[in-house]
């Protein structure tokens, strides 16, 4: 059984930095890709950034590419989202998921996710 629970969400001044953590209570984390994605109030779902399975390839979404940081321990079941110089218009529920395929490449879209956590909130003030 997969479970998704992501923690670490909070309100946070624009500029600062928050580490989100997405925990898998089943026993196949380490064989699957993950993702990180956020919605805004009435805005689309949108690509944050994934992982591979082994951790040691990963993509961003342009917009957070050199801030955000995803990471992986496969020996915890845990994902994580570390997110550097945030902005105002991040403030967004974030989500993590686990999808099938195994190229990174392929899965920038919700629809290639199988497996949703209910979401953290994430609010940074100007």
């Amino acid at each position: 059984q997969v479970q998704l629970v992501e923690s670490g969400g909070g309100l946070v001044q624009a500029g600062g930095s928050l580490r989100l953590s997405c925990a898998d209570s089943g026993r196949t984390f380490s064989f699957y890709t993950m993702g990180w994605f956020r919605q805004a109030p009435g805005k689309e779902r949108e690509f944050v950034a994934v992982i591979n399975y082994s951790g040691d390839n990963t993509d961003y979404d342009d917009s957070v590419k050199g801030r955000f940081t995803i990471s992986r321990d496969n020996a915890k079941n845990t994902m994580y989202l570390q997110m550097n110089s945030l902005k105002p218009e991040e403030t967004a529920v974030y989500y993590c998921a686990r999808s099938p395929l195994g190229a990174i490449d392929l899965a920038r879209t919700q629809y290639q996710y199988d497996y949703w956590g209910q979401g953290t909130q994430v609010t940074v003030a100007s």
